[in-house]
């Protein structure tokens, strides 16, 4: 028991104030930055809150218990509570979020978040059944109170404890330096509460809870503004369209892709970034920009608050021509509007950098509905190229097998030919090469794809030669991404056992690389197929890269001549001169050539008399389904 004098001594209401000044001021920044609504930074304002109204009560509590006789008793243990709630409260989540950006495994997130849910809530209903039963704070008279304030206490101390610990165990889960953070912020929450207790002081307590709030705000959620433009981060765009979305706001997108000039210091003329501020500030009313990366820069406008946003367009135009005249910075712009047919804030960065990326530089481009009905079809592809990668099934129905049949000048029959890829995918159907592997490519699915059509091949072969069909073989085009893959000469060699066809009957296509480490990982790899027989082709030979000393160094048996040669043969004596000396050389050499892309009987004979051995193109057959490729073929005669 205390006399109320020695309990109200040492309180200051300056620690409090400041508390909740502090909050409001984070409280402002979070508003004007656009920070990502994730559940730790929503854990986090929810700490933010509690410290907040624990200092309010805090506050309202110390003055009330100076005029006891005065204030009523409800509302002093009303707010004594209140305190001791918010402030076990903001502990527990400290708790729970430091956890949750440890990104540790479900159950033991789970046994963490039941150990702070669990002593959170023994510890405010002790010390609320201690206020009731008054084993806990309780005013005995008007100039004595009883502390019992053991109990809140006990479950700080518990709760710091734990903190502690977790960054103890699992700290190296995060990264060094923001552990190292937390740690110098927990020591010194300790180190004021410490002196504060040493010189009878009770003006800190809350605001030992302050500290680690704006350690989090700085070290995780941090999104400060470009000072030479006024942008904002990339994280902070999406907030800006979240937010819109949820309020049903129109907004027009401004994205700017600008050339930097000055590799070193990377920065653009002061003047630029000047009229880029400008032009973000004082356009339109209320516009954010953000900083999606570097040289890209999107203006968001809310179309409510700028009625005239459409007509200032041409304005933007003109503003952007004119500075590039003077700078010669190359650019790119991408206008759009928000629309109910884009389904999420990301799509909006999918759909601008979709649409970059087939434009040309110095181009302004005003998204439009067919625009973003082909982003659509894009990003369906990328979904189902996804799954198809994540299932691994060599036998997905969506990845098709098409052929061309190659004719064979010796035998003047078709009994070879080059399988080829093709999609179909349930929204949109057939879907040809030229448009998926690229995207394939892009996002490293093109291997499973490969895999699939070979497997689906040698199967096929395995069907043919079931079926009596005479086939001399089916090839493969296959990738220098696929060669470097570790399992490539493995999964190769199993996938032909598994159809337990001859190793001759499949041959791979290449195309030749330019890189020495890439030439050299190509080379050891096809020598070892090369021991199972496997025929190899070299691809597209005359575009690109040849070079000869490196075409002998590789176990190639058939040269195909690029399509482009075809045509080049035919234009004039001197070319068809050299494509046929080429060709001659290849003879020579014991190499089969093979020219692609034959169209007409024209072709056909130049290609003869240019020491062909296989002819391939529209003239004998479009792409067709493998399954058809027998009607092409002669069946062995049985005696």
């Amino acid at each position: 028991m205390i006399d109320v004098t020695s309990y109200v001594n040492g309180y200051s209401p300056v620690g409090d104030i400041i508390v909740m000044a502090v909050v409001v001021v984070l409280a402002i920044l979070i508003r004007v930055t656009y920070i990502r609504q994730s559940i730790e930074f929503k854990i986090y304002k929810v700490i933010l809150l509690c410290t907040f109204i624990a200092a309010v009560s805090n506050l309202y509590f110390r003055q009330s218990i100076v005029k006891l006789d005065e204030s009523p008793r409800f509302i002093i243990y009303l707010t004594k509570y209140i305190t001791h709630f918010s402030v076990l409260l903001a502990l527990a989540l400290y708790l729970i979020y430091t956890k949750n950006q440890m990104k540790l495994s479900d159950s033991i997130g789970r046994i963490i978040d039941f150990i702070a849910v669990g002593v959170f809530t023994f510890t405010a209903s002790v010390d609320l059944l201690g206020m009731i039963f008054g084993f806990g704070f309780n005013i005995i008279d008007n100039e004595n109170i009883q502390r019992g304030q053991y109990i809140a206490s006990s479950g700080y101390i518990f709760f710091a404890a734990l903190i502690l610990l977790l960054l103890i165990v699992y700290g190296k889960h995060m990264y060094r330096p923001i552990v190292t953070a937390l740690y110098a912020t927990i020591i010194m929450s300790f180190v004021v509460t410490l002196i504060q207790e040493r010189h009878n002081q009770k003006s800190f307590t809350i605001s030992a809870l302050l500290f680690p709030a704006i350690s989090i705000m700085y070290l995780m959620h941090s999104n400060p503004y470009n000072l030479d433009t006024g942008s904002l981060h990339a994280d902070s765009f999406i907030e800006n369209i979240e937010n819109a979305t949820k309020k049903k706001e129109k907004l027009l997108i401004y994205f700017l892709h600008l050339a930097v000039n000055d590799r070193k210091s990377r920065k653009y003329p002061k003047e630029l970034t000047d009229k880029i501020r400008e032009m973000a500030t004082y356009t339109y009313k209320g516009a954010k920009l953000f900083q999606i990366s570097e040289g890209k820069m999107v203006l968001s406008v809310r179309m409510a608050s700028n009625p005239d946003c459409l007509q200032k367009i041409e304005k933007v135009r003109t503003t952007l021509t004119e500075q590039y005249l003077i700078y010669k910075l190359e650019y790119k712009m991408v206008i759009l509007q928000t629309t109910d047919e884009i389904e999420n804030a990301e799509d909006y960065i999918g759909i601008i950098d979709y649409v970059e990326n087939r434009m040309l530089s110095n181009e302004i481009h005003q998204v439009n509905e067919e625009d973003i009905g082909k982003y659509k079809s894009h990003k369906y592809i990328v979904e189902q190229l996804a799954d198809i990668n994540r299932r691994k099934d060599l036998r997905d129905p969506r990845v098709l097998v098409y052929c061309q049949p190659v004719y064979n000048i010796e035998t003047g029959k078709f009994d070879t030919a080059e399988a080829l890829m093709r999609l179909r995918l349930e929204k949109i159907g057939m879907v040809f090469p030229d448009r998926f592997i690229p995207i394939a490519e892009k996002h490293n699915f093109i291997h499973m794809l490969s895999l699939i059509i070979f497997s689906k091949t040698c199967n096929e072969i395995r069907r043919l030669l079931d079926d009596g069909y005479v086939i001399k073989r089916i090839s493969v085009n296959f990738s220098m991404t696929d060669i470097k893959e570790k399992n490539f000469c493995e999964n190769i060699t199993r996938i032909v056992k598994d159809a337990r066809i001859p190793f001759e009957k499949i041959a791979i296509e290449i195309t030749e690389s330019q890189n020495e480490k890439d030439f050299m990982e190509l080379k050891e790899k096809l020598f070892e197929l090369r021991k199972s027989g496997i025929t190899f082709y070299l691809d597209d030979f005359g575009t690109g890269y040849s070079n000869m000393e490196r075409i002998m160094e590789l176990p190639f048996d058939i040269i195909k001549f690029d399509r482009s040669l075809v045509i080049a043969s035919g234009t004039d004596n001197k070319s068809k001169k050299m494509v046929t000396h080429m060709a001659h050389m290849f003879n020579d050499m014991e190499y089969d050539v093979l020219y692609e892309g034959i169209e007409d009987e024209t072709d056909q004979n130049r290609c003869k008399e240019m020491y062909a051995r296989y002819l391939q193109g529209y003239k004998y057959s479009k792409p067709i389904p493998i399954e058809q490729l027998s009607e092409f073929l002669d069946r062995e005669k049985i005696e």
